[in-house]
């Protein structure tokens, strides 16, 4: 086990930082569906950017998670990924 897990395992014991844990999850969900997409299609951040009019530096943004998208966006990266964005609300567990 990493020392990173170790230190999250450790850290998610603790209720407050779990809640704020838990309540970054989507964006981070966001952010890495983005990258494994352009990875997926084999396409550099440069080439993504070429192919749906978003800047590179907005690209990175968004793969860096410090930009949140829009929906509207969030399909132009689809299509040019070959992807099918699908958006979800999965129940909590109770």
């Amino acid at each position: 086990m990493s020392d990173l897990r170790k230190l999250t395992e450790e850290l998610l014991q603790d209720p407050e930082f779990k809640k704020e844990y838990e309540d970054l999850q989507p964006e981070m969900d966001i952010k890495r569906a983005i990258l494994e997409a352009r990875t997926r299609a084999g396409l550099t951040q440069t080439e993504l950017s070429q192919k749906t009019g978003i800047s590179q530096a907005d690209i990175c943004r968004l793969e860096k998670g410090t930009r949140n998208p829009s929906l509207s966006l969030l399909k132009r990266l689809a299509k040019a990924t070959d992807s099918t964005l699908r958006v979800e609300f999965v129940p909590n567990k109770n």
